[in-house]
């Protein structure tokens, strides 16, 4: 009986983690950082001399990359908001870009758990090596 009580409470975490809502007043937020910084559950980037005409063309690489949408905000409006899916059980990354004078801010970090094991780091640096090529 306890096997068929895990297991269930399994299928009911993973469901809520797939299908859970993603309130862009959560994740789309102003973003003040100043220096590129790798952390535990995520990712800080700052890049200078971007246009928005490069995050617009960012914006397409981004929407092209496997469960990635946009969650809110636009390219052409300087400040977008990403969610990326994992593969396999669905776990929500959010990244957030801010154009703010040329100076392009990314924000990149995890929903649930504590460690991203570098997940967003290797995406979001990814990302930005196609405006600094």
């Amino acid at each position: 009986m306890f096997i068929w009580i895990l297991g269930a409470a399994v299928v009911v975490g993973l469901g809520y983690i797939r299908l859970a809502p993603s309130d862009p007043n959560d994740w789309h937020v102003p973003l003040s950082i100043t220096q590129d910084q790798d952390l535990e559950g995520g990712v800080e980037r700052v890049r200078s001399d971007v246009t928005r005409d490069m995050l617009v063309a960012l914006d397409q690489v981004i929407l092209a990359t496997p469960r990635t949408q946009r969650l809110a905000g636009g390219a052409e409006g300087g400040h977008v908001t990403y969610v990326t899916r994992s593969k396999l059980f669905g776990f929500p990354d959010y990244t957030t870009f801010e154009l703010r004078d040329g100076t392009l801010m990314v924000f990149g970090r995890l929903r649930f758990g504590r460690s991203d094991l570098g997940v967003n780091r290797k995406r979001v640096d990814g990302w930005l090596s196609g405006i600094e090529g």
